[in-house]
C-alpha cells in the first residue's frame, strides 16, 4: 500500500479489525519512511450483473439508481436509513446468489417491491404506481388489497 504522505510503496499492517459484520476489515498501517500511520478499509468487490432494460439495452449495474428509488419510495415515512441500506443489501445479495451476467430490470423490480413490501405498505404501492404504470384508481386498489391479503411482516 502507498503511502499518502510520503508515497513510499511498501507499508506494514500494525493491526487489522473486522468490521460490518466481516465484510470489510480495518487496517492500522504505518510507514517505515516517514513513520505516519493511517487506516485502510479493505473489502471484496464483486461484480454485479449488466441490467438488460426493457427496450433490450443493456447498462452496468448502478447501485446508486437503486438507492435513490427506494428513497424516494420512502420518502417522508417513518422508514430509516438503515432499513433501507438493509433492504439495498438483501437486493445486491439476491442478485450475487444469482451468479448471472445479466439480469432484467423487471428482475430488479420485482425485488424492490419484495423489500418494500417488507419495510412499508405506502412505500410498496408508491414504487409500485410508478413500476406498474397504473393507469387507474382500480389498478391502485387491486395493488392495495392484494397487499392487505399478503401483510407478513419480515422476521429478522
Amino acid at each position: 500500500m502507498l503511502c499518502p504522505f510520503c508515497h513510499t510503496k511498501d507499508t506494514r499492517v500494525i493491526d487489522s479489525r473486522d468490521v460490518s459484520d466481516g465484510e470489510e476489515i480495518r487496517r492500522r498501517r504505518e510507514c517505515p519512511n516517514c513513520g505516519e500511520r493511517f487506516n485502510t478499509l479493505e473489502s471484496a468487490q464483486l461484480k454485479l450483473p449488466a441490467v438488460v432494460k426493457t427496450d433490450a439495452s443493456r447498462e452496468p449495474f448502478d447501485e446508486a439508481k437503486l438507492r435513490h428509488g427506494i428513497g424516494m419510495a420512502t420518502r417522508k415515512l417513518a422508514v430509516g436509513t438503515e432499513q433501507i441500506e438493509a433492504a439495498v443489501g438483501h437486493i445486491l445479495k439476491s442478485l450475487r446468489v444469482k451468479g448471472v451476467r445479466e439480469v432484467e430490470s423487471i428482475a430488479i423490480g420485482e425485488l424492490v417491491m419484495e423489500e418494500l413490501k417488507h419495510l412499508d405498505p405506502v412505500a410498496y404501492v408508491r414504487f409500485a404506481s410508478v413500476y406498474r404504470r397504473f393507469e387507474d384508481v382500480q389498478a391502485f386498489s387491486e395493488t392495495v388489497q392484494h397487499l392487505q391479503q399478503d401483510a407478513t411482516p419480515r422476521k429478522p
